[in-house]
């Protein structure tokens, strides 16, 4: 078996790639509209959502690597990754639900209820998120099939951040009749429903094709210690970290950025219509760019443009909407560009690991890097909730004061792209080249064929 020959079908990868569209409906509402959920429309101050955003995605984030581990040794018919699609797929859509519920309860009430569904999502996204990353890497063993995958994982994963950032403000609106908590529950049930659709024919059409060697002696402390020692896993856990960082901090800015310096809350719509599309022109653009350039040169070079863009938005004035837009459509493209990498870069890091120890533990390698994914996200959110806190923003003051106002610009712009530079940083260090990776692949593919015969 080459390194090259497990080529998949168009179906199984559609099929598969309905996965992440469902699981985004979650994903890019966390990233675009927790804030203004919590904030505008459930009632809490900045400094409660500081805190919860932090402390309760931090706990949840750790819970990734142990669902990695669990998934690893998870034993059934239909392989170890698939069946949690399958479990998880009703859950999921009740929590998502009821997270994005306003129950009419007194404020400390509330705040509890916030909390705990707030938790519980983040749990069922773990137990359905890391199985469903892992197995990109045990589907196939060719590094271009696996960013062909994550391309269409991306295409549809960037298409829910389309649906959430052009629709869920005007169906808030529309079906909630001036009640935005009405219109949000509505708005998100609608997107779950899907969900639950989307991960069970993702259960269905995928298939697991590539196993550790039976004969391999492993355990969880060797497994994690095989991370510490496994350098570019490091490298991508530190990019990881930042890259997810500046997508909450960018995120969950954006909405007051438009409600309180352009003063058209509906632009927000416009704006992430545009930049979505550009970003799915990023990712069909991915397969393509990847085989040219490799894909640590391709995410270097779309970090540094999405950074740079980021900080350039400072200079532009928030109610220039033609070249602002036009901006985000240029950052989004590169960012785009950077996402299926991302992901096939999390099975690649679990190649090297078994190259160089001839132990593979897929889903935990795949889940500790999931696991900074969820850090980004505890930080990202943190730290937006905490540099408005900073700036003195009042989420029940109908016009904000100037050095709120400089505050949203700023974090919009400069520190939302010095981690996107950040990433780049990484990148720069990060040792596995286009030729590195293809002689992994190649060389892992020789090895399971030798324990392939002997079992």
């Amino acid at each position: 078996m080459s390194g090259t020959s497990m080529k998949l079908s168009f179906g199984e990868k559609f099929g598969y790639g309905l996965g992440d569209l469902a699981a985004n409906f979650v994903f890019q509402a966390i990233m675009a509209l927790q804030t203004d959920f919590y904030t505008k429309t459930y009632g809490l101050e900045p400094s409660q959502t500081k805190w919860m955003f932090l402390i309760v995605g931090l706990s949840s984030a750790a819970f990734n690597p142990v669902m990695g581990i669990i998934a690893d040794r998870t034993q059934t018919r239909w392989g170890r990754f698939r069946p949690w699609l399958l479990w998880t797929a009703f859950p999921f859509g009740i929590i998502g639900i009821l997270t994005f519920t306003t129950p009419h309860f007194s404020m400390t009430g509330k705040l509890i209820y916030a909390w705990v569904t707030y938790l519980f999502l983040r749990l069922i996204y773990a137990a359905n998120n890391v199985p469903y990353a892992s197995l990109t890497g045990v589907m196939t063993d060719d590094p271009n099939e696996r960013n062909s995958i994550t391309s269409i994982r991306q295409f549809f994963a960037n298409g829910a951040g389309f649906i959430v950032g052009a629709l869920a403000v005007p169906m808030v609106k529309y079906l909630g009749g001036g009640d935005s908590a009405l219109g949000y529950q509505l708005t998100m049930g609608s997107f779950l429903a899907l969900s639950i659709v989307f991960f069970l024919i993702a259960f269905s059409v995928s298939k697991e094709r590539i196993v550790p060697d039976a004969a391999q002696k492993t355990s969880v402390a060797r497994d994690l210690g095989d991370l510490v020692h496994n350098f570019p896993w490091v490298m991508l856990f530190l990019a990881t970290v930042f890259y997810f960082t500046a997508l909450l901090i960018r995120g969950n800015i954006m909405l007051p950025y438009f409600e309180n310096l352009a003063g058209n809350r509906l632009l927000f719509s416009y704006f992430n219509g545009f930049g979505l599309a550009a970003v799915l022109t990023g990712v069909t653009c991915s397969t393509f760019l990847v085989k040219k350039m490799g894909k640590r040169a391709l995410f270097l070079l779309s970090m540094l443009i999405t950074g740079l863009c980021c900080i350039a938005l400072y200079f532009f004035s928030p109610t220039a909407i033609v070249p602002i837009i036009s901006l985000e459509v240029v950052r989004q493209f590169a960012f785009g560009c950077s996402g299926p990498v991302l992901w096939s870069m999390m099975a690649d890091v679990a190649d090297f690991g078994e190259w160089k120890t001839g132990r593979r533990a897929t889903g935990t390698v795949i889940s500790a890097v999931v696991f900074a994914l969820w850090v980004g996200v505890a930080l990202g959110g943190a730290i937006a909730s905490w540099l408005l806190e900073l700036y003195g923003f009042d989420s029940k003051a109908l016009v904000q004061s100037a050095h709120s106002l400089e505050g949203i610009r700023l974090i919009a712009s400069v520190y939302a792209g010095a981690f996107f530079l950040a990433v780049a940083l990484c990148m720069a260090f990060f040792p596995i080249s286009r030729e590195v990776n293809q002689k992994i692949a190649d060389e892992l593919a020789e090895r399971r064929k030798s324990f392939g015969s002997a079992a």
